[in-house]
């Protein structure tokens, strides 16, 4: 707010355009996963599937971690708004099994276990979002800028398959890499199945307001998956699944006007979208993409190291945006541009420039949908996000610019 502020009274920005983005899809999808969240944990749903999990995949964290983390996998590619899918069905499920482990911010427990999941969570979203074109709502942007750029469309497949190799390898190393460097407190858990369902058993069978909840968000779910199919957007879903709890008595008006992160959440993210947005059309952006083109395109270099550095400076120029669909729209085709004009293979080049548009979003707290939902549970302070963010980004780099290649060579791609 205060630089909103500021934009106001130096005259940078009116005060229409300084708040137009509280008109934004986005912060206010976050904000109903809130709301959604707060019903399912409310209504023991959450504990419930919480411990069913922990019953199955308990006696570890990394097993744990593993089953939530390839259950989102598995979700990704049908449903395209990853603040939905990350904000309205992972979150609450995550932060169901961070409190039902003793893990909770609110008592400074939060190291136990629920840092280490909702860090996970977040950074294994980024790249699930990268593995299909319907994993993300802003990849179709990309795809059809990149037929516009180089003439040739990317099809559902060829993305799905460029991706597959090194998302797995992504997959199945970021639980790893971030249990050594940000490992949480509760590693083994032998127990943990047993008692896990000694309350499922004390939970008893479902309550009236638990299978309203369930309904609720199945229907949420089934409508974000189809229902582009009848003209429902992700907003009407998730207001869909919200009248439901309201209208019934599940959650109430006041309870949401008590979720604080919801507002939080909605306050900053769509302050900075509007600034982020205002930059592209004040000339900013568009003037530090042309700069870049001039520099790399003069170098003479050979096209894997003009390639090279074409990658990294779109991957942190991120830090500039506050979405992934900002960034694609003022950077792609230009950067696209000039890694073909540098002799990179066109497909290859709209490809991983499509990756990386998910990818550089594990950088920051505001970067890609799924980020406002996972730091606004308060269990990763801001410094440490932005710490592991960076150290994850070097590690997605490695995979996907050093496996990534011998991959793309044995599908032709090279």
């Amino acid at each position: 707010m205060i630089g909103l502020g500021a934009a106001i009274n130096t005259k940078t920005l009116t005060f229409a355009a300084a708040f137009s983005a509280f008109a934004s899809e986005i912060p206010w999808l976050i904000a109903l996963a809130f709301f959604l969240a707060r019903g399912f944990i409310k209504t023991g749903l959450g504990n419930r599937i919480a411990y069913y999990i922990v019953s199955l995949f308990g006696k570890t964290t990394l097993g744990l971690t593993y089953s939530l983390v390839f259950a989102e996998a598995l979700l990704a590619p049908a449903i395209p708004s990853l603040a939905a899918r990350s904000g309205g069905i992972f979150l609450p499920l995550t932060k169901a099994l961070s409190v039902s482990c003793g893990s909770d911010p609110n008592n400074g427990t939060e190291r136990k276990l629920g840092s280490y999941l909702m860090l996970t969570c977040f950074q294994t979203s980024c790249v699930t979002s990268a593995m299909f074109i319907t994993a993300m709502a802003a990849n179709p942007l990309a795809v059809n800028l990149a037929t516009t750029a180089i003439g040739q469309t990317i099809s559902w497949g060829q993305w799905a398959l460029g991706a597959i190799v090194p998302g797995i390898i992504s997959l199945i190393g970021v639980p790893l890499v971030l249990y050594a460097l940000y490992p949480p407190e509760i590693k083994d858990s032998p127990e943990a199945p047993k008692l896990a369902k000694e309350e499922l058993a004390k939970l008893g069978p479902m309550s009236l307001d638990e299978k309203v909840m369930a309904v609720a968000l199945s229907i949420t779910v089934g409508l974000w998956i189809f229902g582009s199919a009848v003209g429902i957007g992700s907003i009407g879903a998730a207001l869909v699944g919200l009248t439901i709890l309201l209208v019934t008595g599940v959650i109430s008006w006041k309870e949401c006007l008590q979720e604080s992160a919801a507002w939080d959440t909605l306050t900053w993210f769509a302050a900075l979208i509007a600034m982020a947005a205002y930059l592209n059309k004040l000339g900013v952006i568009p003037a530090f993409s042309s700069a870049v083109v001039n520099v790399v395109g003069g170098l003479g270099l050979a096209w894997q190291p003009a390639f090279l550095i074409v990658i990294l400076l779109y991957f942190y120029s991120h830090y500039l945006f506050a979405s992934g669909a900002a960034h694609i729209g003022a950077m792609y085709t230009a950067f696209l541009s000039v890694a073909v004009a540098c002799g990179a293979p066109p497909m290859l080049s709209a490809l991983v420039l499509g990756y990386m548009s998910n990818l550089m979003g594990c950088t920051t707290n505001y970067g890609i949908g799924s980020a406002p939902p996972y730091f606004g549970s308060g269990y990763v302070p801001l410094p440490k996000w932005y710490q592991m963010g960076f150290v994850m980004s070097v590690f997605y780099l490695i995979v996907w610019l050093g496996a990534g290649p011998v991959w793309w060579k044995v599908i032709g791609l090279l």
